[in-house]
């Protein structure tokens, strides 16, 4: 069988990341990336990628000018709360809007550069060993790096289960024409119909929006209800290509395991619950595993096929876990407390009239909401002010 340091299976952001994290910590070492796909290929998203992101990937050597090239750079946010509580302000630094087939073959194409090889295989099965894990009987890895999506073949060959459905939610998402007034302008809005629910229009350039609308899984919304919440919300819209996704929401993320098969992005339920954001959280788990991986046993003697494996992996999961705790753990305590006390459309009202009222508790919100940031006495302070 073929010998591999890491293999990453899923090409996606989180797997993309995971792999350009392996060969910035270990040059030279073998990395493998396996997704069932050919690339570029679309993917069920918002399309929109918070600074933040592109900070991390930055931090892998990757330019992300060049990344979101083509794409235009989106300075400000319109919010509209449950109660009708409008704000738009510009963020603390632009957003980028980037289509997932164009942003993930981009970034799979860094990887590839840097030193990963890409082969197109669905896994079926893994069993780990002394050594390492063996994939499908074809290869071994020291480490594998599971970034393969919520429906992770590689979190079920575990023994892990997937989220409950009051833990998952699904989004309905396709192409139109911006809505008028929109240019440089994301737009979020929601209603206390159906709550929590909301409804969102990103710009991608040439007057074209990214459209979606999604709500939780336990509401058993069917697709008609979805479309039909979507025009209701953005009334005029005239989406094309709709198609719908589950996503796994960070209030039911597994464990992750010891040993030296890692989890990463969607594959370990890290979907911000407030918003459904989850690039950040997968370039950001993505790297924190790379670095696990070479950490946890890999050393960069590997040469792909007929390589000879040395010893397993078997301490990445351990520091997998510490370096998941250390850089998320208090973000996601505070985003799900948000999540939780958001059920309540009142509170949202609350917390969009402080955003309207003051700047920082504006960007306090994104922060929390997109990226890594955490819940303050001046947000909560102002929000229960502006309760009614």
């Amino acid at each position: 069988m073929e010998a591999w340091d890491v293999v990453v299976v899923g090409g996606g952001p989180a797997g993309s990341a995971a792999a350009l994290s392996v060969l910035r910590h270990r040059p030279g070492a073998s990395v493998l990336v396996l997704d069932r796909a050919d690339f570029p290929r679309d993917k069920v998203c918002g399309d929109g990628i918070a600074p933040e992101a592109l900070d991390v990937l930055t931090g892998l050597g990757v330019d992300t000018a060049q990344l979101v090239a083509g794409h235009p750079l989106v300075p400000r946010l319109r919010l509209r709360s449950p109660g009708g509580t409008t704000v738009e302000r510009a963020m603390h630094r632009p957003a980028a809007v980037v289509p997932r087939a164009v942003f993930d073959g981009r970034l799979l194409a860094a990887a590839q550069a840097a030193g990963a090889e890409l082969r197109r295989h669905t896994v079926r099965r893994l069993q780990v060993t002394d050594d390492g894990v063996e994939v499908d009987g074809l290869l071994t890895a020291r480490v594998l790096i599971g970034a393969d999506g919520a429906e992770s073949v590689v979190r079920r060959a575990l023994g892990m289960a997937g989220n409950r459905p009051h833990q998952l939610a699904v989004a309905l998402r396709g192409y139109a024409p911006e809505l008028p007034g929109q240019a440089g302008v994301q737009v979020i809005t929601t209603t206390d119909q159906r709550w929590p629910a909301y409804a969102w229009s990103f710009p991608i350039g040439n007057g074209r929006a990214n459209v979606g609308y999604g709500e939780l899984v336990s509401s058993r919304a069917t697709r008609a209800e979805l479309v039909a919440g979507l025009h209701r919300l953005l009334p005029g819209v005239a989406p094309e290509g709709l198609r719908a996704h589950r996503l796994p929401l960070s209030t039911g993320r597994p464990r992750q395991p010891d040993g030296p098969v890692l989890l990463a992005g969607d594959a370990l339920s890290l979907v911000n619950p407030l918003t459904g954001e989850g690039i950040f959280y997968a370039v950001t788990s993505g790297a924190l595993a790379g670095e696990a991986a070479v950490a946890g046993g890999v050393r960069g003697q590997g040469g792909g096929a007929g390589g000879v494996p040395g010893q397993g992996g078997g301490g990445a999961g351990a520091r997998h876990r510490r370096l998941l705790r250390r850089r998320l753990g208090t973000h996601l305590v505070h985003s799900g407390a948000a999540s939780w006390v958001s059920r309540w459309p009142a509170v949202m009202d609350g917390a969009f009239r402080a955003a309207a009222h003051d700047q920082r508790v504006f960007d306090e919100v994104v922060h929390l909401g997109l990226a890594d940031g955490r819940l303050t006495g001046r947000s909560l302070a102002a929000a229960v002010r502006r309760l009614r």
